[in-house]
């Protein structure tokens, strides 16, 4: 027997149901989430930070136009690389392992590749540019592998039998991606752009080094100069940004930081075969030893981590959802009016070009080190995201003349209706910040970035190596659920770059 097709009131049914258990899980995670403010006196440092805002120098870094430069460099060329690699990728997106291969070292944040290359090519140009090309290259694979998937296929179908089958992708299957394929390299270059500055973080010498170090030392306004000078480089990105100009970018970069390798092939090797070997098999030691090293592992850093993990991300999740929902009409034409509008949209532009990672050290330097900045930043980042994407669908539905306005025209009119779009942008951000979350420890919050920056400060790889694959197999995890869950309540975010 035939089972009937699912119907609109199933649908929605099985829509409240998936956020009735989201929202659960993400007050559980809040009771179980540590928020304490262990500054003396956050109120004062909130007014230090905000002056310093009010007031950047932009004399004040020595060195700035360099960091500017670097920052600049390693964009262009990460995404180059990446947009290579991935492209190539795409073409055999059909086989299992490619997928397997590709979603496994997107899974491994910008910073966690920065912290490994580190150790076999130094704090280099090469560092940096691979930091950002590696994972790129798996998400690129993705998105360009799901555009040939989703492309008419007739027009390749409609050319001889006798056509190679290169004549026959360059000439059907190309012309009709290549559209979308430059629009997102292009929104992927603004991506770079702020993870090459993040790369600062672990000393790279780019403007999130300099930024960093500022803000540390508490000169707010050379910090704040820092941070609106990377305003400057992804709001005018559309402006400067031409496809023709394209290369000679990329070779002034090429020019500026060459990516060349001043190592030696025996310290690769080294690092390989040695640092990177679990400390028992190291030492002659058996499985049995093995197991214990890697249940000892498990208990005092994976265990701990993958719980803390778990809880700011799902909390962080809960307060996304609620931020996008309150945020979104401010950018709708649905509501409001246009001075309203352009102060929703500057509200919503401001919090989704700041990376929540420095949003996160910004909350870590005025409210002390506990969830409470991972889970404000990274709700305050992906919540703007997705209030964005959420107010351009708005402006496709029209509505009825006789429409209600303000509240009820929000709950019972606009909110129904988009609520799907909504509820994909939520889900398929999830495993971001999933992986967001995890890098956050790195500046002190105990999620797995926090053990794995440590095991790199103690020189254990064998241990670091361990830590990012149980990052990538809980990135991996949550991605699985959220697309099960995402097919499962026939949800979509296509034509959308939200990855």
């Amino acid at each position: 027997m035939n089972r009937p097709a699912p119907t609109f009131t199933t649908t929605a049914a099985g829509w409240r149901r998936a956020s009735g258990w989201l929202g659960l899980a993400g007050l559980i995670a809040f009771a179980c989430a540590d928020l304490e403010v262990t500054r003396g006196d956050p109120g004062a440092e909130m007014i230090q930070v905000g002056l310093g805002l009010l007031r950047p120098d932009f004399l004040a870094t020595e060195g700035l136009g360099r960091a500017l430069a670097n920052t600049l460099a390693f964009a262009f060329q990460g995404v180059a690389l990446g947009a290579a690699a991935g492209f190539l990728l795409a073409l055999f997106w059909h086989r299992r392992a490619v997928r397997a291969g590709a979603a496994s070292v997107r899974a491994v944040h910008e910073l966690f590749w920065g912290l490994l290359l580190m150790q076999v090519t130094g704090l280099s140009t090469l560092t940096g540019v691979l930091a950002i090309a590696l994972p790129y290259a798996g998400i690129f694979a993705k998105v360009f592998g799901e555009f040939l998937e989703e492309a008419d296929p007739a027009p390749a179908v409609a050319l001889p039998d006798d056509r190679r089958r290169l004549g026959r992708f360059f000439y059907a299957r190309l012309p009709l991606i290549w559209a979308s394929c430059k629009a997102y390299t292009g929104y992927r270059l603004e991506c770079a752009l702020r993870a090459s500055a993040i790369l600062g973080f672990i000393g790279l010498p780019t403007l999130g080094f300099h930024l960093e170090t500022a803000f540390r030392e508490g000169h707010y306004g050379e910090g704040a100069a820092l941070l609106y000078l990377l305003f400057l480089l992804i709001l005018t990105l559309r402006f400067w940004l031409r496809p023709l100009l394209l290369p000679v970018y990329l070779l002034a970069a090429l020019i500026w930081a060459p990516p060349v390798w001043t190592g030696s092939l025996q310290t690769l090797v080294r690092f390989v075969t040695e640092d990177l070997v679990p400390a028992p098999l190291k030492s002659g030691g058996g499985v049995a030893e093995l197991w214990v090293w890697l249940g000892t592992l498990w208990t005092e850093q994976i265990g701990p981590g993958v719980w803390h993990t778990l809880v700011l991300g799902l909390a962080a999740l809960l307060l996304t959802a609620l931020l996008a929902l309150v945020l979104f009409p401010l950018r709708s034409p649905l509501f409001g009016n246009r001075v309203s509008r352009g102060l929703g949209h500057f509200i919503l532009v401001v919090l989704r070009t700041t990376p929540e990672f420095f949003l996160a050290f910004f909350f870590l330097i005025m409210l002390g080190p506990s969830m409470l900045p991972g889970i404000l930043a990274l709700g305050l980042h992906t919540g703007a995201i997705i209030a964005h994407l959420t107010a351009r669908f708005s402006e496709g539905l029209t509505l009825r003349d006789d429409s209600p306005g303000g509240l009820n025209r929000y709950a019972f009119e606009v909110l129904p209706r988009l609520y799907p779009n909504f509820l994909a942008f939520l889900l398929y951000r999830w495993e971001i910040i999933m992986r967001e979350t995890a890098v956050l420890g790195i500046l002190g919050i105990h999620t797995l970035g926090f053990y794995i920056d440590s095991s790199v400060a103690e020189f254990r790889f064998d241990r670091t190596l361990v830590l990012i694959l149980a990052t990538v197999g809980l990135n991996l995890g949550v991605d699985a659920f959220s697309r099960w869950l995402r097919g499962r309540l026939r949800l979509s975010t296509r034509g959308q770059p939200v990855e």
